[in-house]
């Protein structure tokens, strides 16, 4: 998902290489495309790691039990070179929908697509254990949907130690909720551990939900050794095949080959993946595959066609299917000059990182000061901008002269403005390669965050207030408080829908965004989710919080809801996996802040204290009272937490910005000014920025 950088190869054997798709243990996994046009997903050994004998030989042995596996049911390796330089191994792509994409945005499959999956699958594994050898990793992220059915990837060459190994090689780590008890245990596996996987699978593909599920790691996988599945809502007869997949006992499950019989797969399974809603998802990203591998000519698509075409692909998440597994994946410019055509996006520009401070000692008040970087005075116009908004080597905000203007997060030097834009509507990152604004008239506004230099535009789109973007698409609030969705890829508009009567007019912005959910918060308190695909409702959350503002995050499959509880809550469906109350103590009222989330915690605000929550199972690990301000914006940012308190001085009313060691909640340090009327918190590159009414100041970090 990343442009080639300083090292990365131009060509391997016989392939140009045209971008990253992901990085592994081992190695890089590059696109790839030969001379005839073909694409294909393109694994290197790491430089340093080339000259390792044990490592280079067991590169070799990957690439030869890859190659020997055959079956219709994967991505087959197309070549590899495993002597001298750097080894590669070139396997297939295969663009469409992995399966978790597919129930996520589409829901359960139905029974005869079930079936056909699971005819599919279990074809699919016979194949991999007649070549003698354990996938032990079968996932719905490792299943990809094309158009021919079911292929199954990630065979362990990217990440070779989850992947296919030989079966006398030791222990793997193992997917809560679909390795076997077995694998679970530590235990040597058979083939019949990738039964128990596929089982599991089958219960997700049937319901959307785990078989196996727990609030931490450590509870699914005691489920899996000792409990019995979740089988309900799985039609009776698709039970009873299912069901002994998922036996305890592996000698007690069936083979691969007596699942194909007793599934029974209806009269033309090949042709499910052909037709219905995630089939059209499966051929418009295979189109625009065949599209990108098509002759390229100025006369009839110039340049610009092909870049508009890739950005496309990434809006659609396309699936790269090689030995590194799936990626949504798009290629920036690899130098050169930027002004082309609207859809002709450079990269994202790196964030230039601060280095780490140690703090300096206040002569007067004897305390840790951070570090003063820089300071823009009066051209911050904090009343109506909604976020302090860092991307890449610049930071936006909304200016006191009108419209969002991008400075130097170096140094605070203005870089370029936008002044035609409304700053009250709103603006958002497009992946840190656009921002994107709107005007009075609510025409969407595209911009190059480090230069300015204006992209692609969308005057149909009568947008009031930005909500939030993904990879495909960008959500708002119309003028007449509908819902709306804008492509990405071509900028125009994907959907339309009326925001249901309990929400209408009360929608807050920004929502978050992430997995085919788009989360919104109301002014009386309540939750409103819908499907990014369709706009249509995913579930709500309709417990009044009229008293709080309520501003859900968002990390991987889960979002945190804040309030007069702490809720954390599935993505897809809803379900609530814990809810953490305020202690006995705080029962005059306090409330849970806005909550951020980094690696394994939540840290939130609770009356004057600072906490940080597991995100496992919402325990406090630490709390630090600083006098913070329950309602105040939580940030991570190098080993520290920062956010916003108060005091009194002589002087009068102080705001504090505190900040405490993210480990444990110690080691304060706090800067004060005086008390504004607006303030808002952001940080970027081990830098924290601070806006105060009409000045914009940039803290170093610990």
């Amino acid at each position: 998902m990343k442009p080639l950088g300083t090292g990365d190869p131009l060509r391997l054997g016989p392939y140009r290489v045209l971008g990253v798709l992901g990085e592994g243990g081992m190695g890089k996994v590059y696109v790839g495309q030969d001379g005839a046009g073909s694409l294909a997903a393109v694994k290197v050994l790491r430089p340093e790691l080339a000259h390792d004998t044990n490592l280079a030989q067991r590169f070799l042995r990957e690439a030869q039990a890859a190659q020997a596996v055959r079956s219709n049911g994967i991505a087959n390796v197309l070549g590899a070179w495993t002597e001298g330089g750097r080894p590669w191994i070139a396997t297939e792509f295969l663009a469409g929908l992995t399966l978790d994409q597919a129930v996520d945005t589409y829901g359960p499959l139905d029974e005869p697509a079930l079936r056909a999956l699971a005819a599919a699958l279990a074809r699919t594994l016979a194949d991999i254990h007649a070549a003698g050898f354990i996938h032990r990793d079968l996932k719905p992220p490792n299943i990809v949907l094309t158009s021919a059915g079911p292929r199954v990837i990630d065979f362990g060459i990217a990440r070779p130690e989850h992947g296919l190994t030989l079966t006398t090689t030791g222990q793997v780590p193992v997917t809560p909720g679909y390795g076997a008890p077995e694998q679970v245990l530590g235990q040597r596996v058979a083939p019949s551990a990738d039964v128990f996987s596929l089982g599991a699978v089958l219960v997700y593909a049937a319901t959307g939900r785990r078989a196996y599920e727990g609030s931490h790691v450590a509870a699914v996988q005691y489920a899996v050794v000792h409990e019995e599945p979740r089988l309900g809502g799985i039609e009776p007869k698709m039970r009873t095949l299912i069901a002994p997949c998922l036996a305890k006992d592996a000698a007690a499950r069936p083979a691969p080959t007596q699942i194909v019989q007793a599934v029974a797969a209806p009269k033309g399974a090949d042709r499910v993946w052909r037709r219905g809603p995630v089939s059209d998802a499966i051929r418009e990203r295979e189109a625009g595959a065949r599209r990108l591998t098509a002759p390229v000519t100025t006369e009839t698509a110039p340049s610009a066609t092909r870049r508009r075409l890739l950005t496309g692909l990434a809006a659609g998440g396309v699936v790269l299917a090689g030995g590194g597994g799936t990626a949504a994946w798009w290629f920036g410019r690899r130098g050169g000059s930027t002004k082309s055509g609207p859809f002709d996006i450079p990269p994202a520009v790196p964030v230039p990182m601060q280095k780490l401070d140690k703090g300096v000692k206040d002569p007067i008040n004897n305390d840790v000061q951070p570090t003063d970087l820089w300071e823009v005075h009066g051209e911050a116009d904090a009343a109506y901008s909604r976020t302090l908004l860092p991307i890449g080597d610049v930071i936006v905000f909304g200016v006191a002269t009108g419209g969002i203007a991008g400075f130097d997060i170096t140094n605070g030097k203005r870089r370029w403005s936008a002044p035609h834009l409304s700053v009250n509507n709103g603006y958002l990152s497009l992946s840190d390669r656009l921002v994107i604004g709107a005007d009075s008239k609510g025409v969407l506004w595209t911009f190059v965050p480090s230069t300015g230099e204006p992209k692609w535009t969308c005057p149909e789109a009568e947008a009031a207030r930005l909500l939030a973007a993904d990879g495909d698409a960008v959500y708002f609030v119309t003028n007449d408080h509908r819902l709306r969705s804008v492509n990405r890829s071509d900028a125009t508009v994907r959907w339309t829908v009326t925001v249901p009567a309990g929400f209408r007019g009360k929608v807050l912005s920004p929502a978050v965004v992430g997995r085919g959910r788009l989360v919104m918060s109301t002014t009386d308190g309540t939750v409103l989710v819908v499907h990014t695909s369709n706009g249509s409702t995913a579930w709500t959350r309709m417990d009044q919080d009229q008293d709080v503002t309520v501003r859900p995050a968002v990390y991987d499959d889960m979002v945190y809801i804040n309030g007069k509880s702490l809720d954390a809550r599935r993505l897809s469906d809803g379900k609530r996996a814990w809810n953490t109350k305020l202690d006995d103590w705080s029962t005059d009222g306090y409330k849970w802040g806005i909550p951020a989330v980094d690696a394994d915690a939540v840290y939130v605000n609770a009356g004057d204290t600072t906490n940080c929550l597991d995100k496992r199972d919402g325990k406090v690990r630490w709390s630090a009272s600083q006098n913070a301000s329950y309602g105040g914006l939580v940030v991570r940012q190098g080993h520290a937490v920062w956010t916003f308190g108060s005091a009194s001085t002589g002087a009068g009313p102080q705001l504090l910005i505190n900040a405490v060691r993210a480990s444990d909640g110690k080691a304060p340090w706090s800067y004060m000014v005086p008390d504004p009327q607006y303030a808002l918190l952001a940080a970027a590159g081990n830098r924290v920025f601070v806006m105060c009414d009409s000045s914009v100041i940039a803290l170093s970090t610990f």
